[in-house]
């Protein structure tokens, strides 16, 4: 299966419109948080992600981030993630250094495993020596991509909020 990392561009509005509708008409949680902004006016959408990647104008308590679009053969958005470039006491409970998502209409055909990995490149890159990601223990397809690029488990707990243990797994990054 071919598919890359790329920087969210205007050249792929639709698309990656289709993939949050597709998690609103699921009735699933748009992760990661970022699915969450409006797109209304989509060239500001992409400056807002951009000084996020710049660590300006985050909300409080939020720390600079970078988001990515996994693009297929056909160039569609199959998959968002977010790097988180330092973790906070709330993310070393529930979001670690990366969050990730897939297409509901995507899912099962490795794109999940692949966007994990790509993500692990660009936190290796900004130094972080070994990264945090957690997840439901009820989601077997990101708790299975954790695991095939190197998760370690580390703990689990029921948070407040939660209906399902959030389990957090250490990837090294040497």
């Amino acid at each position: 299966m071919e598919a890359k990392l790329e920087s969210p561009s205007a050249r792929l509005k639709d698309s990656y419109i289709s993939l949050v509708d597709e998690f609103r008409q699921r009735g699933e949680s748009l992760i990661p948080f970022i699915l969450k902004y409006s797109t209304d006016d989509f060239l500001a959408f992409l400056d807002r992600l951009e000084k996020c990647s710049r660590g300006s104008e985050i909300p409080n308590g939020f720390v600079a981030h970078k988001t990515f679009w996994l693009i297929d053969a056909n160039d569609q958005v199959m998959g968002v993630s977010n790097l988180r470039f330092s973790l906070t006491d709330s993310l070393k409970k529930d979001g670690g250094h990366i969050g990730f998502s897939v297409r509901p209409s995507a899912r099962r055909q490795g794109f999940a495993t692949i966007i994990l990995k790509e993500t692990l490149g660009k936190a290796r890159e900004r130094g972080i020596k070994r990264a945090l990601v957690t997840a439901h223990k009820g989601n077997t397809g990101s708790i299975r991509a954790i695991l095939k690029n190197g998760g370690v488990f580390d703990s689990e707990e029921l948070l407040p909020g939660h209906t399902d243990l959030m389990q957090r797994f250490w990837i090294p990054l040497y």
